[in-house]
């Protein structure tokens, strides 16, 4: 299979959360009506016998031609509607083909451009490849020669395209007020794409700090409703008792303190969208009223006698398992089915560990410009940490770290000691124990041992990258010098042990 093949296979897939393959089935519709059409062939000749020659040619083949025989013609042929591939003489009546050639590059036009001429010569072939064409035919040649040409061109613009489409889908290092370039927020990201136009009911889960809300905006924001109101509700933070008065509002009088008629949530999104966040805290009394309400968008406010009707869409959210809520009976089965038409969820931070120092540094950019500072990087130290901690706070975590660093700190690079020490553990081990797998030992060398015990810090906490380093320069050590092997006794690559060492030296500097 070919390299274009394999390209175009891969690309005419989709990818979901869980980095899955999906079947071509869920490319749009629009994707595949492009794919189907029949192509379109602007035929730039001005021999009649020629053109009758060469559609001739092309008959047997799936192709739409239409001739021309002047370039004023294909100029306006091009205007009009721009073909997919352009059979281009060189030698016209008035003008010649190359300058044709060079404006339909100019403008972009996109399509693809075959030359034909009687006088051939490798310098004019360069030129012409310059300016885009695809390739380039010597008169006179057969029908073979042509729909080989013809074809090749037609597939290699085909790819063109279907390679700009995957760049602009998938390879985006934001999406609305999403930041990440990973292969999971690319597939939340085209998710987002399909799913906002329509009016279906969107679930959304992920842990706390994965961007839920962020995520129910950009489904707004791709959605028809995008100039209606976008309301976004949390439910954890309401009081239970208020809870229905806030979804649905009240009337005066409806209960104590209630002084006049209030607008619930769900009457400020009519006409756009109800973003529910940590819908799970529902208790169940509400949670049948928001069932009713999702399946015929009426609704009674607290106290009053008569039903109000609104037209908006529901988005939810939840950091819990809403399956086990429903298991354990806190979530009705109905509302769950009922509000996880399409599940999407958020990959926390660790899961896209690429995307750690793209968030980090936009972060920086963003909050040293709000606190009137100077920072723009990261050394190396501290860019290496962030990688490496789990961050079970996820973004939000990461937000407040960044800003609590550019906050009590000055200059214009974050360094490893101005990590705040709420990152760094508060309990040591006695000992450290490297377990070195059997077959992680180098092909010749010794295996009479199966781990090393390396001795640590007694009495003491050090930090976490002084143990580290301890651990991983006596293993080298015990491998005479030898880092590759002792990068793979360790299980770990050499070029991290490598890495290491220059940032170690950083730290080692900025401690001194």
């Amino acid at each position: 299979m070919s390299i274009e093949t394999n390209l175009a296979f891969s690309i005419e897939f989709l990818i979901d959360v869980k980095g899955r393959l999906l079947a071509p089935k869920t490319m749009r519709k629009s994707e595949m009506k492009s794919k189907s059409k029949t192509p379109k062939i602007l035929l730039v000749e001005d021999s009649p016998s020629l053109v009758a020659v060469y559609d001739g040619y092309l008959q047997k083949s799936d192709y739409r031609v239409v001739a021309v025989d002047t370039g004023a013609k294909a100029l306006v042929e091009l205007d009009q509607n721009v073909p997919d591939l352009v059979l281009l003489d060189l030698r016209l009546p008035d003008m010649s083909g190359m300058d044709l050639l060079k404006l339909i590059h100019e403008r972009g036009m996109g399509c693809a451009v075959v030359i034909i001429t009687a006088h051939g010569s490798i310098d004019l072939a360069i030129e012409s490849m310059r300016f885009g064409a695809s390739d380039f035919l010597t008169k006179p040649f057969d029908a073979a020669r042509l729909r080989v040409t013809v074809n090749n061109a037609l597939e290699k613009r085909r790819l063109t395209d279907m390679v700009t489409s995957y760049q602009n889908t998938f390879e985006r290092d934001h999406f609305h007020r999403f930041i990440g370039a990973s292969l999971p927020m690319q597939a939340v990201f085209r998710m987002v794409e399909s799913a906002g136009p329509s009016n279906a009911t969107i679930f959304i889960s992920g842990e706390s700090g994965t961007g839920k809300e962020l995520c129910a905006e950009a489904v707004h924001q791709e959605s028809p409703r995008n100039n209606g109101p976008f309301v976004a509700m949390n439910c954890a933070a309401i009081p239970r008792d208020l809870m229905e008065s806030e979804v649905f509002g009240h009337v005066k009088g409806a209960f104590t303190g209630a002084a006049g008629n209030r607008d619930g949530a769900a009457s400020r999104a009519n006409g756009g969208t109800l973003f529910l966040d940590e819908v799970c805290e529902m208790n169940l009394e509400l949670q049948s009223k928001l069932l009713r309400f999702i399946q015929t968008g009426r609704f009674q406010r607290v106290g009053a006698e008569k039903e109000e009707q609104v037209d908006i869409r529901i988005v939810c959210a939840t950091n819990r398992d809403p399956m086990e809520e429903v298991k354990e009976g806190r979530f009705r089965e109905d509302l769950y089915y009922r509000l996880n038409v399409i599940p999407i969820h958020l990959p926390p931070l660790r899961d896209r560990a690429e995307d750690i120092t793209l968030i980090a540094g936009k972060l920086l950019q963003r909050i040293s410009k709000e606190e009137k500072k100077e920072f723009v990087k990261f050394s190396t130290a501290a860019e290496d940490f962030f990688l490496n901690y789990s961050w079970p706070g996820n973004v939000r975590e990461l937000e407040n770290i960044i800003r609590n660093i550019v906050v009590l700190n000055t200059g214009d690079q974050v360094s490893y000691d101005m990590l705040p020490h709420s990152l760094f553990p508060t309990s040591g081990k006695s000992e450290t124990e490297i377990s070195v797998p059997r077959e992680a030992v180098m092909e010749g060398e010794k295996e009479d041992f199966d781990s090393v015990q390396v001795p640590g810090s007694v009495g003491e906490i050090r930090a976490l990258w002084i143990e580290e380093r301890d651990v991983i320069e006596r293993a080298i050590l015990l491998c005479d010098g030898n880092i590759p092997k002792a990068a793979a006794l360790l299980d770990i690559s050499a070029s991290t042990i490598y890495r290491k060492r220059l940032a170690w030296d950083e730290m080692s500097s900025a401690k001194g």
